[in-house]
């Protein structure tokens, strides 16, 4: 396997070359949104200037051209993912939207008594729209816990699993922790049980293949903004015999076949699921984004990243007062901390200053800092684009402000 050319991958690029405060942009907040390629950039940009038009149902060239590229990113998608019918790749605004769907329209055949199990460690785009159907429907939630290191408790995790058991939903890798969690075994364990499983995928997509049919998933959800592509745009997979026993998630146009004041007939998949006019433009350049990540390699992006958190690590640890939570086995390139007992946006704000950008605060995982003792952390995550240099200026920063925060 071949290294990453970092330098060309820059190039790529244009928001690096941005000065904070004088210093040259280090982009460390790779987890909460990616920066953006060209070529995804040019995509928006062609799709607004040259065939800006309505999907589907239009006869006219742009809106025929707009059609074209909206089924063909679908296309793309689902062999990206592995999935055996483009029909199972549900276009949505994002992960969060897809679990919203999966929890409202899968919670929908759910009966009171039933139970859903959760994790410690999800952000709360995997909580709250559980919590809202198991107000609604008389479901049960129970959580899965985790030891010091960010390892989720499987031993506790089959104890839970029973036939009241509808539906595992888990986050493959954790925002704060950067845990890998087992859920190819996860979901083999939730079938035995009977139960469905939904994969909140947001981490991992842009850092390891997913095999929707590998991991034998239910539904698996990701954001495009996540993956270098543009924000406002995510995907749904679900398996093609559940998704057509839910109900729709919305009413509106595109998820019909025919309408009247005496009832209406749903279209098939996947329009039952997208109601409305998607963002078409946003869409095609997601495919820019994935055929990027193809021709980058995800394997390459991975090991690159492996190496700059294993080195990144091991410099902050020697850091008088560095407090590192996650030490998961494994774990992706995802470094959250804090320095003794300095708050996280305190720390934030001073490297903003030196041009680099983390993120700080709770990370929309409050149970999650409640279980590590911690109001919040300070969060450093790598991607394609960071280097060694930054890595070094970004440790000689902490080194800087550590004795101002203690």
């Amino acid at each position: 396997m071949t290294a990453l050319d970092t330098a060309d991958i820059r190039r790529q690029f244009p928001a690096l070359s941005r000065k904070i405060y004088g210093h040259e942009l280090i982009y460390l907040d790779n987890t909460a949104t990616t920066q953006t390629p060209s070529p995804v950039i040019d995509a928006i940009r062609d799709g607004y200037l040259d065939s800006k038009a309505n999907v589907h149902r239009g006869v006219h060239t742009l809106s025929q051209e707009a059609t074209a590229r909206q089924e063909a990113t679908r296309e793309l998608v689902a062999r990206y993912l592995g999935a055996d019918d483009s029909a199972e790749v549900i276009f949505t605004r994002g992960t969060t939207e897809s679990i919203n769907l999966v929890a409202s329209s899968y919670g929908a055949l759910m009966n009171e008594g039933d139970e859903i199990v959760l994790t410690v460690m999800e952000h709360h785009s995997n909580i709250v729209p559980w919590q809202l159907i198991a107000e609604r429907r008389g479901l049960k939630i129970r959580v899965v816990g985790m030891d010091d290191r960010g390892v989720l408790d499987l031993d506790a995790f089959r104890s839970m699993l029973n036939e009241r058991t509808r539906i595992v939903a888990v986050t493959h890798v954790s925002n704060v922790l950067g845990t890998v969690n087992p859920v190819a075994e996860m979901i083999a364990e939730a079938h035995k049980a009977g139960a469905a499983v939904l994969v909140d995928g947001a981490q991992a997509i842009a850092h390891t293949k997913v095999d929707v049919k590998a991991l034998d998933a239910d539904f698996y959800a990701f954001s495009s903004h996540k993956m270098y592509g543009p924000c406002g745009i995510g995907v749904l997979y679900g398996r093609r015999e559940l998704l057509e026993k839910m109900p729709p998630y919305q009413g509106g146009g595109e998820m019909i076949k025919t309408v009247s004041f005496g009832g209406t007939v749903f279209a098939d998949l996947p329009f039952k699921f997208e109601a409305g006019t998607p963002d078409f433009v946003g869409i095609a350049a997601l495919a820019k984004a994935v055929e990027w990540l193809e021709a980058t390699g995800v394997e390459r992006i991975a090991a690159h990243e492996e190496q700059l958190l294993e080195y990144t690590t091991e410099r902050m640890a020697e850091i008088e007062g560095m407090r590192i939570f996650g030490t998961a086995p494994g774990k992706s390139a995802i470094i959250s901390f804090l320095i003794g007992n300095a708050h996280s946006y305190d720390t934030g704000l001073l490297l903003d200053k030196l041009g680099i950008a983390v993120r700080t605060g709770h990370h929309c995982a409050q149970p999650l800092m409640e279980r590590l003792g911690v109001s919040g952390t300070v969060r450093a995550s790598m991607a394609a684009y960071n280097t060694f240099e930054e890595a070094d200026a970004f440790i000689g920063a902490l080194r800087r402000i550590a004795p101002m925060l203690a």
